[in-house]
């Protein structure tokens, strides 16, 4: 055998015997039979390989269905967990919609016209006012020359 064969033959041969010893402590009793490593490369190697091989699968097999399961669950979960908030979210904003259609827009925007007319009105009676004051200041200048003007005049 070459070295990279022999290094796996000893590793499936570990595998097995780890194999057998979870074996054990699940049955207390284990019949253990082990084969020697044959120096040719027979139909008993090959059968020592193919079985070594079917040990090494099953283990592997195995450990990847515990881990797939745990995610199928985390995934179950997570979906789970989605379904409940997107709920939520929706409940959310269905009450967020009642909010505002409930809410007094057109009070709000009455008031909002009634605020806008206000202000019209004063500024109307702001220029009126400015108006008013240029005439009165008019009569003012008029006033205090005017008597002068028409005894000046006679």
């Amino acid at each position: 055998m070459n070295d990279f064969s022999q290094s796996q033959h000893h590793f499936l041969l570990r595998t097995e015997l780890n194999q057998t010893t979870m074996e054990a402590a699940e049955n207390d009793s284990v019949v253990l039979e082990t084969t020697e490593p044959s120096s040719s490369h027979g139909s008993d190697g090959d059968d020592h390989l193919r079985q070594s091989s079917d040990v090494l699968a099953k283990g592997l097999s195995s450990m990847l269905s515990s881990v797939i399961s745990d995610f199928d669950f985390r995934a179950q979960q997570t979906l789970q967990s989605q379904n409940h908030l997107s709920s939520v979210i929706d409940r959310l904003t269905g009450e967020l919609d009642q909010l505002l259609e409930d809410a007094p827009l057109p009070f709000i925007m009455q008031q909002a016209a009634k605020i806008s007319s206000v202000r019209k009105r004063v500024s109307s009676l702001n220029l009126l006012l400015k108006s008013i004051q240029g005439r009165i200041d008019n009569i003012d200048r008029m006033l205090s020359i005017g008597p002068t003007h028409e005894k000046n005049n006679h």
